[in-house]
């Protein structure tokens, strides 16, 4: 029984935990003011004048030409900062 127990316990922090990630993306369209290479951060002034920071990853799409995009309009989709696809405008 105390396996059985354990074993429900186990499974329901699993799926817990599957389900964690929100999924929220959110889009930042403005200037790219600067790229830092070798933190992979961006830094980026948005149309409200804010400036975000985002982080590329691996998996971001678009990012093989961001040195050249500094300077210039771009939109960038990110999920918890972390950069999902960068474009220019």
């Amino acid at each position: 029984m105390k396996k059985l127990l354990s074993l429900a316990v186990v499974l329901s922090f699993a799926s817990v935990a599957a389900q964690a990630g929100c999924g929220k993306i959110e889009t930042t369209e403005g200037t790219l003011k600067s790229f830092d290479k070798e933190s992979k951060t961006l830094m980026v002034e948005a149309k409200d004048a804010k400036v975000v920071k985002i982080t590329l990853t691996p998996t971001t799409k678009g990012a093989e030409h961001v040195a050249d995009l500094v300077g210039k309009g771009i939109k960038v989709d990110a999920e918890h900062n972390k950069a999902t696809l960068i474009a220019s405008k």
